[in-house]
This record gives structure tokens, C-alpha cells and sequence, in this order.
């Protein structure tokens, strides 16, 4: 079985109430992110600042001993509000994340108009954590109500 990565922070920050107020006061703010079997993926919004801007997320799985940083890519379909702009990424995580006890920390990064804001969830960083996968039961899967009588009168 194949482990996961468990978010130990709301997956979803993106449908919390309040979210586009919080990304106008920081700047950038994480929208949502998924395990998937190539990597973490996710989206970011940013305010709309100007019309040139870089994306990236740091990320580590050694509590910052080293670290990597990917490019987020525009998403030209983006928000209707016409105030903020979003941002994918896909975190390539392989074998090293594999690992049932694997810990993935990441912060997003926006640069802007000469600025640089970032969002590391309140100065906690966003942490996940590998959680091995129950694996399936052996045999063919059961029929709940095999063991049960069929009575005909």
C-alpha cells in the first residue's frame, strides 16, 4: 500500500469564510491542496498587484536541512473578482516522500512590483504527513449479507 500525505492544516483554506479579505490584507494566501500520486497539488491566490509576478513554493522533507522551490504557473481561467489572480503548482515529491513517516513542510512565496510576501500558514508552515494506507483485506470482498438465511414460503 501506498502511503499519504495527511494535511495537518484545513486542506481547504480557500472555502473558509473571510479568505479573499485575508488575501487582500497578506498579499498571498494557499487556496487548497491534494495528495495525489505524482506529488502535492494545490492552489494559490494572490492580490493583483501588478501585472508581472513570480510564484514559487518552498518546500522540505528534512525540517528545512535542504530545501526546493517550484514555480507555481498562472491559471488564465482565474477568479471572477477581478482583484486577485491564481496560481498551481505541483510539488514532485518521489520516494523520498514515500515514507510512512515522511513530514512535507512548504511556504508559498510572491514577488511583486520589486515586494516579496509570503504566506507560511501564521509562521507555522503548512505541514503534511506520510500516513501509510490500510492496506485491503486478502480474498475476494465480501458480501455483507452472505451469512444471511433466505427464507421462501
Amino acid at each position: 500500500p501506498q502511503p499519504l500525505l495527511e494535511p495537518l492544516f484545513p486542506p481547504q483554506p480557500g472555502a473558509s469564510p473571510g479568505f479573499t479579505e485575508r488575501v487582500r490584507q497578506y498579499k498571498v494566501r494557499l487556496e487548497w491542496v491534494r495528495a495525489e500520486p505524482a506529488g502535492l497539488r494545490g492552489a494559490v491566490r494572490v492580490l493583483n498587484l501588478a501585472y508581472e509576478k513570480a510564484v514559487s513554493v518552498r518546500y522540505t522533507l528534512n525540517r528545512w536541512a535542504s530545501c526546493a522551490e517550484v514555480p507555481a504557473a498562472y491559471q488564465p481561467a482565474g477568479p471572477a473578482d477581478g482583484l486577485t489572480d491564481r496560481f498551481a503548482f505541483l510539488l514532485p515529491l518521489g520516494a523520498a516522500a514515500a515514507a510512512a513517516e515522511a513530514t512535507l513542510e512548504f511556504a508559498v512565496r510572491y514577488r511583486v512590483a520589486g515586494s516579496e510576501y509570503w504566506d507560511n500558514n501564521e509562521g507555522a508552515n503548512y505541514r503534511l504527513r506520510g500516513r501509510q494506507r490500510v492496506p485491503p483485506a486478502d480474498g475476494p470482498p465480501q458480501d455483507p449479507d452472505s451469512s444471511a438465511w433466505i427464507h421462501f414460503i
